[in-house]
């Protein structure tokens, strides 16, 4: 296969999550572009226009309006779809909000997590009630929060950033310190905001605005970057190419979501980032790629956070790898609660596609091999492994069968279509 042309990825999913919920407590009209459309920012978006914010349809093409006066209770449940990222983040929110309100989701959704978040939200002083326990649905009732000081247990943005949108909800200090540093979208926009954010002694701090300033949220236009971690899936269909060279432009380079391409460079394939550029307070490029023989690394603990949603992608290019080499991806088991067990589903699928992959304990193993990848892959209808799996279909030779292509409209929804523009044959 030889790639060829230019492509553009589609908005950050993170920020524009972010950037959304942050109009919709503004005062005032703010003016988005460049927002993904993909189903879980609809999900971001259903939820506060419930919650009372006036917000015009997401589409590929043109601005989105956000117009919101305050946050209001909603006359009904709270459905946050299939996205961690739109329940956990809003916990933050509603805790700074005097009245009741219950959070659900999707069946994958229902069995994710939540007590990372709620367990330092209610020692702010929310009120939450379980009802499946360590998930969703939840019911929190804000109100009248106290400062916090917290360490996060794992680093993780959304912990990070649903505590500090309590404390700006609630008008009241943060400081958080995380075991390494997780993805930084809401702090960069917090300060973009003038909001009250910055970094003392290594702790990520929120101070509240003086009283007569306090819940005024600035409206606000920014345009949104592209997803770094979907043109991850361009990135590595270009390197695993047989010849060419492939154009990505306007993609976010902010170094707590590039160290995909770190481990890329110990592996052999160099990216180059082109016209350097700021926007909104995040650092933005296009990426020059070309194919590359590749081999074997060590992806360490502390590099995980800022790769964790391309640790797929990434066992797929391992797979890809000088044959017999191996490649280590260290405490990884924070893939076992996304939308799948993704550790344990990309060892499997490596294995049913003929490749050498194993999980031991938080550790995922992959084997070089040389052979062509064929079999049936499962994607349990996670978005990133039918997007790996799809860039490993693309190596000569290959019959790669996914069980769906559905759920890539989580995050990418015309993915497939720029997987076949940028091959030439």
């Amino acid at each position: 296969m030889k790639v060829q042309g230019v492509v553009r990825p589609p908005g950050d999913k993170s920020i524009s999550h972010r950037v959304l919920m942050l109009a919709a407590l503004a005062r005032g009209t703010s003016e988005l572009s460049g927002l993904l459309t993909g189903e879980d920012v609809k999900s971001t978006a259903r939820v506060l226009r419930q919650l009372g914010a006036d917000i015009s349809p997401i589409r590929a093409a043109g601005p989105v309006s956000v117009h919101a006066s305050r946050i209001t209770h909603p006359a009904s449940r709270l459905n946050c779809g299939n996205s961690g990222t739109t329940a956990r983040l809003m916990l933050g929110i509603l805790a700074g909000q005097r009245f009741a309100a219950t959070l659900t989701g999707d069946a994958s959704l229902r069995r994710r997590p939540m007590r990372r978040v709620t367990e330092p939200l209610r020692t702010m002083g929310a009120e939450i009630t379980e009802k499946g326990g360590d998930a969703l649905p939840l019911r929190i009732r804000g109100g009248r929060l106290r400062p916090l000081t917290y360490t996060t247990p794992v680093a993780s943005a959304q912990i990070k950033s649903a505590l500090l949108l309590a404390g700006l909800t609630g008008n009241v200090s943060v400081t958080i310190r995380e075991p390494y540093r997780s993805r930084d979208h809401t702090e960069r926009l917090l300060v973009h905001l003038g909001l009250g954010l910055h970094e003392r002694d290594g702790a990520i701090v929120f101070e509240p605005r003086p009283p007569e300033r306090r819940g005024s949220v600035p409206s606000f236009r920014l345009a949104v970057p592209g997803d770094a971690s979907s043109a991850a899936f361009l990135v590595a269909a270009a390197v695993l190419a047989e010849a060419g060279e492939l154009l990505i432009e306007n993609v976010g380079v902010n170094p707590t979501r590039t160290g995909f391409l770190v481990v890329l460079e110990r592996m052999g394939a160099h990216v180059e980032r082109v016209n350097l550029r700021n926007e909104g307070g995040e650092p933005v490029a296009d990426l020059v790629v070309r194919p590359a023989r590749l081999r074997g690394t060590e992806v360490g603990a502390a590099e995980i956070p800022t790769l964790v949603d391309e640790v797929p992608i990434l066992g797929v290019l391992a797979s890809r790898a000088a044959r017999g080499v191996e490649t280590v991806f260290r405490e990884v088991g924070e893939l076992r609660v996304k939308e799948s067990n993704r550790l344990e589903l990309i060892a499997a699928n490596l294995r049913a596609v003929g490749g050498e992959a194993e999980a031991r304990g938080n550790d995922l193993f992959v084997c070089g091999t040389g052979t062509p990848p064929r079999g049936r892959v499962e994607t349990a209808r996670d978005h990133r492994l039918a997007m790996a799996f799809a860039v490993l279909g693309t190596v000569p030779g290959a019959d790669v069968r996914l069980s769906e292509r559905a759920s890539v409209a989580i995050s990418y929804p015309r993915f497939f279509a720029d997987l076949r523009r940028m091959r030439a044959t």
